[in-house]
């Protein structure tokens, strides 16, 4: 029998830090091959084809955003069930989630394929561009099975404080899209179909070894019984899971409104934005992560009824969170120049990128903070203030770039970026404070 791991018993700190770190070398592992991805694109296609990729993130966001949102949300339920020891009420879950995902990937395909170029346009996408973004989205989103296989078979091992198996998985799978991207980029000369290709097949790798370690699990060995249908379960399931998709989602829209203004700036703009956003993303991930392990360890010991274990996870990943902050934000602020230039080749691109990046650095502690609370708050099942959270941040980023477009210019998106953190960060802390105080105090009854 394969070992799982209860994040209920034993010293908190140890607990959450060999959970955290396999999990932060996987999501930056992560980061790092769709750096070097763009990096291969820019390089081997230019930086319009960069440009033409990077004006996908949003959409990318929205879309895969929703799908990953939606299995992270039923990896909650796993994980409760799992941490209060239901076992048969754990295979009715995952095979119920299964299903599920199944249903989801159908319909999520079928309808980014059909609306994508739709959408490009009224993003203002430059002619420029659009054929290459229109030929990198039909890719991706045609192939998000593969996304969703990973995503749903990585979360239950998440849910049950497994984060060493995905670490593997993406070890093998970042070399192979390496070199798959080298060898469609400079040897077959392919265009952004290769670099496409090569995400699909890597994630492909990723998602069989997750399901190989996930097969060896005892406990998890699903029979016929357990795809009964059940209504109860999947309520329980949808709730969560629509509440992280949407709230992926409506954040991601928020963005696309950023990428329209970004966009009716030229393409230096949204070529320089684009890779902002690589370096967010990357830079935002350790406390990214820290939201995941605080999501898992909230879940578990929620499902044990240990809700004073939560509130010292929880201190310890706003340390880790703090810290990450000092170290990415630091190079952000002093660095900005050098760092994008990794990726540009334009010092007009590099100069527009090295005006956001300082805005954002500075700020970023609130952002980190907010992965927490709000993977606190997402364990423990509460999963309407993730959806108005969600709303939250999209309203934030809309008025605020609409009101500053004009009188700042680029740097208008960072300070929409800003207040979204600020706002969100707010009422997923309120939020926690609450939940916590009458759980304790619940418990203190009992």
């Amino acid at each position: 029998m394969m070992q799982t791991y209860d994040l209920t018993e034993g010293k908190v700190s140890r607990l959450i830090l060999a959970f955290y770190f396999p999990m932060l070398f996987t999501n930056l592992l992560q980061q790092v091959y769709n750096i070097v991805d763009t990096v291969i694109i820019a390089q081997g296609l230019g930086d319009n084809t960069t440009a033409a990729v990077g004006n996908m993130a949003s959409l990318i966001l929205l879309i895969v955003g929703f799908s990953t949102g939606m299995i992270n949300g039923f990896s909650v339920s796993v994980a409760q069930k799992y941490g209060a020891k239901d076992y048969s009420g754990l295979r009715r879950v995952i095979a119920s989630a299964i299903k599920l995902s199944v249903c989801f990937t159908i319909l999520i395909t079928l309808l980014s394929i059909l609306f994508l170029k739709d959408m490009l346009i009224l993003m203002k996408t430059d002619p420029i561009i659009l054929d290459d973004s229109l030929l990198y989205g039909y890719i991706i989103f045609g192939g998000l099975a593969t996304t969703i296989a990973y995503s749903l078979c990585a979360a239950i091992l998440r849910a049950f404080g497994d984060s060493k198996t995905s670490l593997i998985s993406i070890i093998i799978s970042f070399i192979i899209k390496v070199a798959l991207n080298c060898i469609t980029v400079f040897w077959l000369r392919t265009g952004v179909e290769g670099p496409a290709a090569a995400t699909l097949i890597s994630q492909l790798i990723s998602a069989i070894i997750c399901y190989i370690r996930l097969h060896k699990i005892e406990i998890i060995k699903l029979t016929m019984t357990d795809f009964v249908r059940d209504m109860r379960i999947y309520f329980s399931l949808l709730k969560d899971g629509l509440a992280m998709a949407f709230m992926n989602s409506i954040t991601a829209v928020g963005s696309m409104v950023v990428q329209y203004f970004v966009n009716n700036l030229g393409v230096a703009y949204t070529s320089a934005y684009s890779i902002c956003m690589r370096y967010m993303d990357f830079f935002m991930d350790p406390a990214c992560t820290a939201g995941f392990t605080m999501s898992s360890f909230a879940s578990q010991n929620y499902g044990a009824k240990k809700y004073s274990h939560i509130n010292s996870g929880l201190k310890i990943c706003l340390m880790i969170v703090f810290i990450t902050y000092l170290i990415f934000g630091s190079v952000m602020v002093f660095l900005p120049e050098t760092i994008a230039g990794f990726m540009l080749n334009e010092s007009e691109r590099i100069v527009i990128a090295a005006r956001y990046l300082p805005i954002c650095g500075s700020m970023m502690f609130a952002v980190n903070f907010l992965f927490v609370f709000r993977g606190a708050v997402q364990g423990m099942g509460f999963s309407f203030i993730l959806m108005c959270s969600g709303i939250l941040e999209m309203l934030m980023r809309v008025i605020v770039v609409i009101l500053l477009i004009e009188p700042f210019g680029f740097e208008a998106t960072a300070y929409a970026t800003i207040s979204a953190w600020f706002a969100a960060l707010l009422l997923n802390g309120i939020s926690y404070a609450i939940i916590l105080k009458r759980k304790l105090k619940q418990n203190k009854a009992d």
